[in-house]
């Protein structure tokens, strides 16, 4: 459903706010490392999650990501999709056909209008606050 980056965005965006709740910059090396991603492509990601002003980037030895928590609840995860895959999610073929709209729909067009609609609220009703606080209250796979 999410790309890859898309996935790696919202586990690092998760991680840097629980680790900033914390008082704990994370840096590239050990968010990568949690969340199962390579550094690369993980820096790849996290630029552009700093470019789009989603969290705050810090330069030299004690650098690291960080977003504080009255971003972390302003910060929907609709806005990191939005970052990094743009709004193909609500607009693409479920079946990955070029041209797929209402005048020419692909077979899985219709039943895919209302789980749009639902993914689409669902995202921008889920904020990162909620998410990163999700790993302190319950068990979850993302490490800490």
């Amino acid at each position: 459903m999410f790309s890859k980056a898309c996935q790696y965005g919202i586990k690092a965006s998760v991680y840097v706010a629980l680790q900033s709740s914390l008082g704990i910059r994370a840096n590239l090396k050990e968010i990568a490392k949690n969340i199962d991603s390579p550094e690369a492509f993980t820096a790849k990601v996290l630029h552009q999650l700093a470019k789009n002003n989603l969290m705050d980037s810090h330069k030299g030895p004690t650098g690291g990501f960080v977003i504080d928590s009255a971003q972390a609840k302003k910060i929907k995860l609709s806005d990191i999709v939005n970052a990094i895959d743009g709004d193909r999610i609500y607009n693409g073929c479920a079946l990955g056909f070029e041209k797929c709209d209402a005048e020419k729909p692909c077979p899985m067009h219709e039943k895919f209008v209302s789980i749009r609609k639902h993914l689409k609220q669902m995202l921008e009703n889920t904020n990162l606050y909620e998410l990163a606080h999700k790993l302190v209250e319950e068990p979850t796979f993302l490490r800490r």
